[in-house]
């Protein structure tokens, strides 16, 4: 309730400056128009409208302010059809949508700073001189602003070098998601809960990329000892193509292969199939219901831990 009332009390402080402000405004642009040579008209021109006298602005520099939007109009123009030219070229595949995103945003800081040394070259300015200083300030900036350089480089090694793409599952320490978004200077993750990690480039290093190549989902299933073994491999490998078929994630397999271990009260049997790693999970849960089912279905043993207790008998008489 307290944050609701100081919000209202901001949003209230907002709009009251707001309204001063265009109040002044108005005022110091429409008075001496809408009453011209009055004595209110008068006081508005030597007060207000000294700092607001935008209609002789527009009158005496109406040619360079129209120069000015044409030149704004153009380059959104030019940046609306660099970025469908990208976005043609780069529309097909994890890594080409990758690198799209990355030449969108450098066409986008490219078509704005051109924007701005054309707008001042129209004023007048010398673009030369400012493209001297800009040069000399960036070269001061840089040395204090080497990790955001590092945060670009790392980018687009990121990129270049194809370590990862958008859609991937990658493990990063330890956490583990799928990449979002590959920017400039971050890149964004999110986690199989739906939180969204965001991680400068720089600081990613050791990254595991588990969507590279097929991820095998591994299924082990145990049997009682009193179960004959060959008759159990025979219905798994008979079944095998009715698995593939009720898990439609499955890329290649399922495969049986054969006894991985003899544990303390079964025998365990290995069913492997390769999806993609975002499947991993779920293909992992339906292998289990399938050889679960399966095995329900020919009544074959699954055991459970148990404890056997013996208990001695006393011989003493009495």
């Amino acid at each position: 309730m307290k944050f609701k009332e100081k919000s209202k009390k901001e949003k209230t402080r907002i709009i009251i400056i707001a309204s001063i402000i265009f109040v002044f405004l108005f005022l110091g642009i429409f008075a001496p128009i809408i009453a011209p040579n009055s004595g209110f008209a008068n006081i508005i021109n030597n007060s207000i409208g000294k700092f607001f006298n935008l209609s002789d602005f527009f009158v005496n520099n109406y040619v360079i302010l129209l120069e000015c939007l044409a030149i704004i109009v153009f380059i959104w123009i030019l940046d609306k059809l660099m970025l469908l030219v990208v976005s043609i070229f780069t529309r097909k595949g994890h890594r080409s949508e990758t690198i799209g995103n990355l030449l969108k945003s450098v066409v986008q800081y490219l078509a704005g700073i051109i924007a701005i040394f054309l707008i001042l070259s129209a004023w007048g300015v010398q673009t030369p001189t400012l493209l001297a200083g800009a040069g000399i300030v960036g070269l001061a900036i840089s040395f204090g602003a080497q990790s955001l350089i590092e945060d670009i480089f790392s980018g687009l090694f990121i990129i270049f070098e194809k370590q990862f793409s958008v859609g991937d599952v990658v493990q990063l320490g330890d956490f583990r998601g799928v990449v979002r978004e590959i920017g400039i200077r971050i890149t964004k993750f999110e986690d199989l809960n739906g939180d969204i990690k965001i991680i400068n480039n720089s600081d990613i290093r050791g990254v595991i990329n588990t969507s590279a190549s097929l991820s095998p989902a591994i299924c082990d299933i145990s049997i009682s000892y009193d179960e004959d073994v060959e008759r159990v491999e025979q219905i798994i490998k008979e079944n095998l193509s009715a698995i593939k078929e009720n898990i439609p994630q499955i890329v290649e397999g399922p495969f049986y292969f054969g006894v991985e271990k003899l544990a303390d009260s079964s025998v365990v049997l290995r069913v492997v199939a390769k999806t993609e790693e975002l499947h991993k999970k779920s293909v992992l849960r339906g292998l289990n219901r399938e050889m679960k089912m399966l095995f329900d279905k020919h009544k074959i043993s699954i055991p459970f831990p148990q404890i056997v207790v013996h208990q001695e008998k006393d011989n003493q008489q009495d």
